[in-house]
């Protein structure tokens, strides 16, 4: 299964600056322990700001660079279609974890929606969720986390 997973403030915002304009534990905690064990692809400014394989996951970076090392746990490709194929081959879920761009070209393929709403208001936040991306989608269970998150889930109708 193809998921979506984003941190998401109150006006749609998930970056600043080339980082996530917040920490917290709690959805940080969340997020690797949802992810562990599963495929995880991601853009190449997201890339750059972790700096390293996250741990215990395949990780894919959707980038036409070419100066990205492929290393272990690490795999590069150019394209939407590239990374649907090896999803075909995967025996674990496909997690969409940003940025942007890489949230607005997997929008079609995307089946679940896992959001946290951040209670905050970001200004100056210069990287936004797509318009209407839970178009299409159904809102499900809810979970709290500590420090005033909730994790909803969405699933496509």
């Amino acid at each position: 299964m193809i998921i979506g997973i984003a941190a998401v403030s109150k006006n749609n915002a998930i970056g600043k600056g080339g980082k996530l304009p917040w920490h917290y534990s709690s959805d940080m905690k969340f997020f690797r322990e949802t992810t562990t064990g599963h495929a995880v692809v991601m853009g190449r400014k997201t890339w750059l700001t972790l700096g390293k394989p996250l741990k215990n996951r395949l990780n894919i970076v959707l980038s036409r660079d070419s100066n990205i090392e492929p290393e272990e746990s690490l795999v590069v490709l150019r394209d939407v279609e590239s990374v649907l194929s090896l999803s075909d081959s995967l025996t674990t879920d496909l997690f969409v974890i940003g940025g942007a761009q890489v949230y607005k070209l997997f929008l079609p393929q995307i089946q679940r929606w896992i959001i946290t709403e951040v209670p905050l208001t970001i200004d100056g936040a210069d990287a936004f969720m797509p318009e209407g991306y839970l178009e299409g989608f159904e809102k499900g269970d809810t979970r709290k986390l500590n420090e005033g998150l909730r994790v909803v889930n969405y699933s496509r109708k």
